[in-house]
């Protein structure tokens, strides 16, 4: 199976705190999952964790590599800019990766992650969804400190949301 691409800077055990999801299901595929993860409008409906989304520079509704754009999430509200954008074909996974950054560098308030998403068709008509993050600075090594890890837990509804609004639209 595919892998995650992670940037300098952001391998998973160099950095504070790191999150891995992953779901696989039958009777839906990439091309049923895409749709809903790339428009970041669409997060709020079947993900509660996530708000007020937006796009700066007249772009959007979908994301595409180097938009920047802003949503809430977790108690923060993240800045962001898309550095992966590959949709899924046939034989390629789709992967859709953003920077996120919440409060002033070089504070303690200051969190840094790299999201990645990893959308894979595999046989027996099943996909594969693995989304993982890391995090850096102070709020991600109190994530990581409190248990259950609420990254943990919230990319989990994410992904169980995201299944439930692909079966509904399908």
């Amino acid at each position: 199976m595919n892998a995650i691409n992670w940037p300098e800077g952001y391998v998973p055990g160099f950095t504070e705190n790191f999150a891995s999801n992953e779901v696989i299901v039958a009777g839906l595929s990439a091309a049923d999952i895409w749709p809903l993860l790339v428009t970041p409008s669409q997060w709020p409906t079947y993900y509660s964790n996530s708000a007020n989304p937006r796009f700066y520079d007249d772009k959007g509704p979908v994301l595409e590599d180097g938009v920047r754009f802003y949503f809430e999430t977790f108690g923060f509200p993240v800045e962001a800019q898309c550095n992966e954008f590959v949709p899924p074909a046939a034989g390629t996974p789709g992967r859709v990766a953003w920077h996120g950054w919440a409060g002033e560098e070089g504070t303690d308030a200051r969190l840094d992650v790299h999201h990645a998403w990893l959308i894979e068709d595999l046989d027996g008509d099943r996909v594969r969804i693995l989304t993982q993050e890391t995090q850096k600075g102070k709020p991600a090594e109190e994530l990581h400190n409190t248990k259950p890890n609420p990254m943990i837990n919230g990319h989990q509804d994410w992904l169980d949301g995201l299944i439930a609004a692909a079966r509904a639209t399908k």
